[in-house]
Order: C-alpha cells, then sequence, then structure tokens
C-alpha cells in the first residue's frame, strides 16, 4: 500500500467510515426479473378517492352514507337549504338540496358547496354540472369565490328553464384564475325575485378541473400526472379494507359503480366517510389503461369487517355475482353483461388477467373458512375463464387449502418498524418458487421504539429500500409489489404514512420520502437479476443488480446506517451513466407544503468502474450503459 492510500485509508478510518466496500457485477447468469414487479394499490381511505385522485371536488353532492346532513353546504344570501329526501334526483341519488326563499327576497342568492375542506381553485378550465328542479327560467350564475377573502375567481353565467315536474340536467365550462389557499368555495346562485315565497330544488352538482387524458368522470390530472412518474406496473384494486363492508350488504357493489354517476347509489365505506362510487368498476380500468397498468381486480368472498362470515351454499349468489362481474369486464358484447359494458361505452373487453379473492382473510376470524370459501369461488372462475391468474389474499399455510391448484399466486402484507424491515431482507431467499408471490401492501408505519409513524421518514423509507432490495433479488418468485396505502387527503385522513399526499390548496401534491423511493426503483428496472461478487456482506449497505434488455445496467443500493459509506462498482465495458441518490437527516420527513428531501442526478462515467459515495440512511441508483 503506498503511503498516500495508507493516509486516506487511515482518515476514513478515523472519521467514523467502515473500509469501501467493492462489488462486481457479473455480466452473465442470474434469474429473470417480474416486468409488473412495481405497482400501487388503492382503495378509497383518507379521502384519496373521493376529495383525491378522483376529479370531482364538490362533497357531500349525491347525500350518500349513512349520514350525510347538510356536509358542505352553506347558503348563500336570504334562503333556507334542506336536505330534501321528497324529491329524489334518480332511485339512486335519493335526496337534493332544497333552497327555500323568503317572500320579498331579491338578488342573487344561492348555496355553496365548500369541498373537501375547501375547492381546489386553480387557473384553468373547470367543467361544471348540476341538476335543478322547480319553476325558473333565467339565470343561474356559477363562481368560485375566496370563503373568507370574497375574491371572486371565477363568474360565469348560463341560462336555464327548469319545471317543477321533474329534474333537468345543465352542464356548462368556465375559466377561473388561480386562489392562493385553500379557503374557497364553489357557489351556485339565481335570482331571488323569480322564486320569492317558493324553492328551488338541486342535485349532484359536479365540478371538474382537467383530468387525465381527458377522461370523462375521470381523476384530477395534476394528481394522477403526479403518480404517473412512478410508471407503476399494475393496480391492485377496489381494496383493501374498503371491499369488504361492515355486512355483507355493504360490500362493494361492482354493478353499483356502473354507467352514468346520477345511477350510482354509493355506499357507507369502511373508513368512516360516504363513497360516492363515481371512481367506479370502468374508471379503475381505464386508469390502469392510461397508465399502462396490469390490473389486480379484488373480489368479495364471504368476509366482511363486522363479522358474520357467509359460507357454504350462502355463497352462492355471490359466486353468481362475480361471474357477472366477470362478464362484464371480459365478455363479448354478445353476452348479457358485455352488452352492459358497450352500453356504458366500452365495446372491446378489459384486458384483466389477475383475480384477487378477498382480502386479508388471515384475520377478521377469516381464517378457518378461508381454505373452503376459496375453493368455492376458485373452482366457478376457473371452470369459466381457466386463462386466469387467481391470487389468494393470504400466504398462512392455516388459512390455505392443502395443495393449492397451479398457477395460484399467494399475497402478504407487511406493516413494520424500520428494523423490521431490514431484518426481513431475505425473506424469500430460501422461498418455495411454487406459487408466485404478491406483496399487496407494505410499508414502515412504527417507529423502532414502537411509536406511531405519521409522516413517512428517511430512516424507514431507507428500510423499504432494503426490503425492496430483497424482493427485486427474488423478483422470479416476487411478481408484484405495491407500497400502501396510496393517497391521502392531508386533514381528513384515517391512515398515515401514506405514499403521497394533498389538499385543496394549490401545488399542495406532496410525495413522501418513500413516494420518492419507489420512483427510483420503479423507474430504473432491468429485465434480468445479475450475480455480485462482494468484499463484504449485506449491512449497513444493501445491493441488487440488474440489467435491461437495452443493455443498462443497474444497481441499487440503499445504505441502513448512520455513517457514510464507500461502494466501488464494477460493470466490466460500462463507460457513463447516472447516479440518482436521496439522502437526508434520519428522522428528516416531507411534510405538507414543505418538502426536503427529493432525489438529485448527477452524471458518472468511468473505464468500468464507478465509485459511489452513499451518505447516512442513503438510497442511489446507479444506472451504467
Amino acid at each position: 500500500m503506498h503511503l498516500t492510500s495508507l493516509s486516506v485509508w487511515a482518515a476514513t478510518w478515523l472519521a467514523g467510515q467502515t473500509i469501501a466496500l467493492d462489488l462486481t457485477v457479473s455480466k452473465t447468469g442470474g434469474n429473470a426479473s417480474s416486468p409488473l414487479l412495481y405497482g400501487i394499490m388503492f382503495e378509497d381511505i383518507n379521502n384519496s378517492g373521493d376529495g383525491g385522485i378522483h376529479g370531482q371536488v364538490l362533497r357531500n353532492n349525491g347525500f350518500q352514507g349513512t349520514s350525510p346532513g347538510l356536509t358542505a353546504y352553506a347558503a348563500v344570501g336570504n334562503v333556507n337549504i334542506t336536505q330534501d329526501t321528497s324529491n329524489p334526483v334518480s332511485s339512486a341519488i335519493t335526496s337534493s338540496l332544497k333552497v327555500s326563499v323568503p317572500s320579498g327576497t331579491t338578488g342573487y342568492v344561492g348555496f355553496a358547496n365548500t369541498g373537501y375542506n375547501g375547492v381546489p381553485v386553480l387557473a384553468t378550465t373547470y367543467s361544471n354540472s348540476f341538476y335543478i328542479k322547480g319553476a325558473y327560467s333565467g339565470t343561474v350564475n356559477l363562481r368560485l369565490v375566496g370563503t373568507s377573502s370574497g375574491i371572486v375567481y371565477a363568474d360565469h353565467n348560463i341560462t336555464v328553464t327548469s319545471t317543477a315536474a321533474k329534474f333537468t340536467s345543465y352542464e356548462t365550462s368556465f375559466e377561473s384564475s388561480q386562489a392562493d389557499d385553500a379557503n374557497n368555495e364553489w357557489q351556485l346562485r339565481f335570482d331571488a325575485s323569480k322564486v320569492a315565497g317558493k324553492s328551488l330544488n338541486f342535485g349532484l352538482v359536479q365540478l371538474f378541473p382537467p383530468t387525465y387524458k381527458s377522461r370523462t368522470n375521470g381523476l384530477r390530472n395534476d394528481v394522477a400526472s403526479f403518480l404517473a412518474e412512478i410508471k407503476p406496473s399494475f393496480l391492485r384494486f377496489p381494496g383493501g379494507n374498503n371491499l369488504e363492508g361492515a355486512s355483507p350488504s355493504n360490500r362493494w357493489k361492482w354493478n353499483e359503480t356502473i354507467g352514468a354517476v346520477v345511477n350510482r347509489p354509493g355506499r357507507q365505506g369502511d373508513w368512516t366517510y360516504a363513497n360516492t362510487d363515481a371512481l367506479g368498476l370502468d374508471e379503475y380500468l381505464y386508469w390502469c389503461e392510461d397508465m399502462g397498468m396490469e390490473p389486480v381486480l379484488a373480489i368479495w368472498d364471504g368476509l366482511s369487517l363486522g363479522g358474520g362470515i357467509v359460507t357454504g351454499s350462502a355463497l352462492n349468489p355471490y359466486i353468481d355475482d362475480v361471474l357477472d362481474e366477470l362478464e362484464y369486464v371480459l365478455g363479448s358484447t354478445s353476452t348479457q353483461y358485455g352488452a352492459l359494458r358497450a352500453k356504458n361505452g366500452r365495446s372491446e373487453p378489459w384486458p384483466v388477467k389477475y383475480i384477487e379473492i378477498g382480502n386479508e382473510d388471515n384475520e377478521s376470524d377469516g381464517c378457518s373458512t378461508y381454505a373452503s370459501r376459496f375453493t368455492a369461488f376458485y373452482d366457478a372462475i376457473h371452470a369459466q375463464y381457466p386463462d386466469l391468474t387467481i391470487i389468494t389474499s393470504t400466504t398462512s399455510s392455516s388459512c390455505l387449502p392443502t395443495t393449492l391448484p397451479d398457477g395460484v399466486m399467494t399475497d402478504i402484507h407487511h406493516y413494520l418498524s424500520p428494523d423490521s424491515f431490514v431484518a426481513q431482507f431475505d425473506e424469500f431467499d430460501n422461498y418455495s418458487r411454487d406459487h408466485p408471490i404478491l406483496v399487496g401492501e407494505y410499508a414502515s408505519t412504527t417507529g423502532n421504539d414502537g411509536s406511531t409513524t405519521y409522516w413517512s421518514y428517511m430512516q424507514g423509507s431507507c428500510a423499504e429500500a432494503v426490503y425492496m432490495i430483497g424482493l427485486e433479488r427474488n423478483s422470479d418468485v416476487v411478481q408484484m409489489a405495491s407500497f400502501a396505502p396510496l393517497l391521502e387527503h392531508f386533514d381528513l385522513a384515517e391512515w398515515s404514512p401514506d405514499l403521497f399526499g394533498l389538499d385543496s390548496s394549490p401545488d399542495s401534491i406532496t410525495g413522501s420520502t418513500s413516494y420518492y423511493v419507489q420512483k427510483m426503483f420503479s423507474t430504473n428496472r432491468g429485465t434480468t437479476i445479475l450475480p455480485v461478487t462482494s468484499s463484504g456482506d449485506f449491512g449497513p449497505v444493501y445491493w441488487v443488480a440488474s440489467v435491461s434488455d437495452e443493455q443498462v445496467y443497474y444497481v441499487k443500493l440503499a445504505n441502513y446506517g448512520s455513517t457514510a459509506e464507500n461502494v466501488t462498482i464494477t460493470v466490466a465495458g460500462t463507460t457513463h451513466g447516472s447516479l440518482e441518490l436521496l439522502t437526508g437527516g434520519e428522522t428528516v420527513s416531507n411534510y405538507p407544503h414543505d418538502i426536503s428531501i427529493t432525489p438529485t442526478t448527477s452524471t458518472v462515467s468511468g473505464n468500468g468502474t464507478f465509485k459511489v459515495s452513499l451518505p447516512a440512511w442513503a438510497v442511489a441508483v446507479l444506472a451504467v450503459s
């Protein structure tokens, strides 16, 4: 060793760093990696659907759920507003808003909707629709207004002719300027002098900023675009617990989430609030199509959160219901439900290949009956659709049939502390390859001291990266993995941490530290996992290497430690590329409107050898060719 090298080594040792780790990536051997490995799981939790990724931004617009009341509504001017069940908009939307105008009232009056703790007011074009019933011919004024400031951001008039005989629907669009915060409302006003002493009814008010891919009744463009940056490969939906319902009658029912929104009754969801189901079966599948994701459709299997598990022959009507759903999704237009799909705007079948039977049947007292319930659904589905891949809702052998049919996948969920995730790094190293794995939900949700994690922080996200490196090393058997939950409306959340979040103010979309880990790993994927020769064991640095069909070599690294680590990586024949690095303090988080940690990217060059300095609690991806 030269004196200079010895001095550098000594300085490094004195600084508390370890001797550099050498990694040599083999260009041969290895195993195929699943092209579906990194995806997303979605259920309407934390107002992540209504009030989140779904484009419609007015709250309680159909008076759905068990006790909606006048949530989000306010009178504008000298009027009285009430929920009116005697004037239903449709057989599904069974209430409307009655606006009563006292005698002698003049000027413009009406009502406001304050959205999900505010209406997002952006500099963009809004689509607006509503139903009206009552004798009125004249102007309806639509506005976006600061609730406290009184600033008018949008002001738009349309002419309507309404009668007392039935509801009439109107649609329009208008431009808005941008508000500074979330404290805004949408207002509908009309000429009081024409209604004085009488009333008008309004129903199913809808307000959409631009939608992703311009879909009607689609996803909010800014939210979906932020998610699309991850480049997820699959979507597992519609839950999660929100599939199950508090009782069989309150489960997620596919046939009540299709067709015109005015014909969708919604339901009391499983996370304390009503679901409009405007984000329904077809909308989920368009979401998959528009983001290039494989659908993973979960079906109800007899287990409800409130108990009263359905078993035996009592399952038959629910099995028939699932077969009807699959006919709707997969059937030709010559079938009853395939024709209904075409009537709803989709002639060609949906390309669904994966069906998950239930959710977490190892919990909620579901284990003892799951084997028989799974078999009943599996046999019926497989008989008609033998090419579908069926997924169990648990990997727990005590809950599963003694012998699983060939081709069945199993689903495992982990909500763990950082240290526990690192301990699971080699979970699948010696796992049976007989049945592929879906890691359907995972996240670091507690500190190592047992404290609840509300905002993802760098240590926990680094631990998730260690676990993901373990998944990728075993992605011949781990076919899919999805962080959960996906999204929260910051001030309407039941569960945290979540991958990203928002509120009703402009530019509020905030990626967690875990969001950026997911993005780094998903957007840098090889097709073959390559062997790596190392000068040391795993820990605190963890790694996995892969190569793409385009001969780009990826080395993913995580430093789950409190000191910096130096890594030298050799990939013979490569000369240049990039290094993406995510780092920050051990306990540092990204908070709403306060993002402190995002990845940085730098160019690298070398004659097959690249030196990487990994700060403490860091995640990195080296991509070279």
